[in-house]
Formats: structure tokens, sequence, C-alpha cells
């Protein structure tokens, strides 16, 4: 199957529905171990030093991953995402637009689902049959939250990595619903997190790779990660 990667969340119900991979760009840089690596990749390609990270660290990704082609949130998103698409351009990468409208009316949110779906040759029918097959996966996503803030069995690494990668599932539905449910039922077997200072992560996920990690080794626990979340 081809892969068709993309610049933040999107309806990957649409990816699906075409039998399209998703691929998840930012969940790609986050989790490289030599994300510092692609932006200075990024950099060596001309982009400025006082560029986003988060924008120069997309380019190198979406030139290796080697997609069929792209879809860009021109609308609602990082207001650098067009001087990316420019550039991907340049290396004869295609783009797909897309855009969530400023005033949040359905008409024209429709009307965006509808040209993505038109260029993947995908019907509404076929859409609302891929979101009804999430359902279980997304089902496990809110139980393993739950089970981070409420019933304090999960870490922070731990939730931020299944969350985050809840925006493409890794490429892999069936396989992330395994992985998900296996660890699950790990995590309720263990003895619960005991007198740490509870944490709210609001906005971008961090780009640092130990953050967690170093916060816990402190005494804290991030129970909520605000945008892994939504």
């Amino acid at each position: 199957m081809q892969k068709i990667a993309f610049t933040t969340s999107i309806p990957v119900e649409i990816l699906l529905a075409a039998n399209k991979v998703p691929v998840d760009l930012n969940n790609i840089f986050i989790a490289d171990q030599q994300a510092a690596a692609m932006v200075e990749k990024a950099e060596e390609a001309g982009y400025p030093r006082n560029t986003c990270g988060w924008i120069k660290g997309l380019y190198s990704v979406a030139l290796e991953s080697q997609p069929e082609a792209v879809i860009a949130v021109m609308q609602g998103d990082c207001s650098n995402t067009q001087a990316l698409m420019e550039t991907l351009l340049l290396k004869d990468q295609k783009i797909l637009p897309f855009a969530y409208p400023f005033d949040r009316e359905r008409k024209p949110l429709e009307e965006q689902f509808a040209r993505l779906m038109a260029f993947l040759g995908v019907t509404w029918d076929e859409v609302t049959a891929a979101w009804e097959n999430l359902k279980y996966v997304r089902k496990l996503c809110r139980e393993l939250d739950l089970m981070t803030w409420r019933d304090n069995l999960v870490s922070s690494q731990e939730n931020h990595y299944y969350l985050v990668s809840s925006s493409d599932f890794n490429g892999n539905p069936a396989q992330f619903a395994k992985e998900a449910g296996a660890f699950i039922r790990e995590a309720r077997e263990r003895t619960p997190y005991r007198n740490e200072i509870r944490i709210g992560f609001m906005g971008v996920p961090p780009v640092f790779t130990d953050i967690y990690q170093y916060l816990e080794e402190r005494g804290a626990r991030v129970v909520f990660n605000e945008v892994q979340r939504q």
C-alpha cells in the first residue's frame, strides 16, 4: 500500500478508506532519537536557524519517508506550513492542501473533506465504515488515558507514546490495537504510582526525547497530555 503523509491531525478515516497507509510526519520526527540531526539537515538545505524546529523536522522526515503525497494543513495549523510545502514542491513532492475553516462552519469543512475524498476516490459510506472500524482502537486509547490519571498505572512516556501515535495508528490500526490491548492488560497488573507530583503538559508535544523520564526521576508524573489526548 502507498503512504500518504500529513503535517497535522486530519480525518485519517479518509486515508484508510482509500487503502492508504497514514503517516503523521510529526510522529516520526518526535520519536526519532536523531531529531536534532533532522533539524540540522533542513538548515543545510537552506532553512534559517530561527525557523520553527518542527517545520525543519517535518521537511527532513517528508523527504526521507518518500510518501505518495503530503496532505498540508494550510489553515488551522502552523503558519509556516506554507513555506514548508513550497520547499517540498521544489523536491517534486506531491502536495494536497487541506484546511480547517477559521469560522468553524460545517459546510466549508465538509467541502474540505469532499475534496480530499475526491482525490483519493472514496465515498462517504466508505469513510463512515472506516470510522466505525476505528471505534475499538480509539476506545483502547481512552482506557489507557483513564489508567494514567485515574488509576495511576501508566507512566508519562507511555501515555504520550500511545496517544500521540493514535493520529495515524503507526500506519496500521489493527496492529496498533493489538499492541495497545496487550499493554493495557500488562499495566492493569502493576502497583499504582504513589505520592508523585501530578502534572498537566499543555500545548505541542516536546521535542526533547527524555523530558518525561527526567520529570519522573524527580518525583513528578505527567497525567494529562493536552495535544496528544485531543
